[in-house]
């Protein structure tokens, strides 16, 4: 069986050729058990020496395949780029921080020989701050109320995908990609192993707060249109209240006369239904943001160095 490592790469220099090392031992240990690998890297626009790194690698592994990108474009396109240009029966995701550690690969491809089409690891968060792990925890189950997929807790892009899970999550051309769901989307025999959290070795992690923030809002509103449904019912639900409102102001002037009206309320009323009606526009424009960059159908990546005869999206 040939098992492709797909590792996305973004300012990795410090940390690439020992990672290249450590899933070398792992391929050396796994050919004797009739196991091939190819390892496929993909450079997200660093702006290290990571390219340089890759294209040494290359030159001393007739194994290594690397697509190194035009510009930074992010994890999911590095994703799709890695996915499409592996060939193995099986596919590994993993990061190139060796916060996925290798040594996990083998018991990936033994559970896969027992049929199972993705062997998932789910991380403890061990180590976490306790903030995070809180935000993660009501994160997961917020969203997991709302989409049509399961998603859990600590489980990401470390997986091995069988040859038709390949394929299927490549049949799938959206522009806005949330790979962590897409996964759960298709389906397939999955099984799910714990391992303990790992640091990162070298580098700091490019993930902010604003980005993760926006990672999570893709997962929400990519699965499912709750959202939109949930602005219409509370429309309706502003048009009751006004309506009783209405009947009590009304109903009290007939019995009371007419009193000079609260100027407090007008305004917390204006302010608040104002306020209601900017979360609504916005969440409809989120959704019309995605429908305008899938309309315009622009490639995922753009390529500008590779050793691989043929590439998806690559502009000459």
């Amino acid at each position: 069986m040939l098992i492709s490592i797909v590792a996305p790469c973004y300012n990795e220099e410090d940390v690439l050729d020992r990672f290249h090392e450590e899933i070398q031992k792992v391929a050396e240990e796994l050919l004797p058990l009739g196991h091939d690998m190819e390892f496929v890297y993909v450079d997200d626009g660093s702006r290290d020496r990571t390219l340089p790194i890759l294209q040494r690698l290359a030159d001393t592994d007739a194994r290594v395949r690397y697509v190194s990108f035009s510009r930074n474009f992010g994890k999911e396109a590095a994703l799709l780029a890695g996915l499409r240009n592996a060939s193995g029966d099986a596919v590994i995701v993993m990061d190139a921080d060796l916060q996925h550690p290798p040594e996990l690969i083998k018991r990936m491809v033994e559970l896969r020989t027992q049929g199972y089409d993705q062997v998932i690891a789910r991380r403890t968060r061990t180590g976490d701050r306790f903030a995070r792990t809180l935000t993660a925890r009501l994160y997961y189950r917020l969203i997991n109320r709302m989409v049509d997929i399961e998603l859990v807790d600590g489980v990401g892009d470390f997986r091995l995908l069988s040859r038709r899970v390949v394929d299927a999550v490549l049949n799938l051309t959206e522009y806005n990609r949330f790979s962590k769901g897409l996964f759960a989307w298709v389906g397939f025999p999955s099984t799910t192993f714990e391992y303990e959290n790992a640091v990162r070795e070298a580098g700091r992690s490019s993930w902010s707060f604003r980005s993760l923030l926006n990672y999570g809002l893709d997962g929400l509103l990519s699965f499912n249109n709750r959202p939109l449904r949930a602005a219409l019912w509370l429309g309706m639900a502003l048009l009751l209240c006004a309506g009783l409102y209405t009947a009590w102001i009304v109903g009290a002037a007939m019995v009371n006369g007419v009193q000079t009206p609260g100027y407090v309320t007008i305004i917390t009323a204006v302010t608040a239904l104002a306020g209601v009606q900017m979360v609504m526009l916005g969440v409809i424009g989120e959704y019309t943001g995605r429908i305008y960059y899938e309309v315009k159908g622009r490639p995922h990546f753009l390529v500008q160095a590779t050793n691989v005869e043929r590439t998806k999206d690559l502009i000459p």
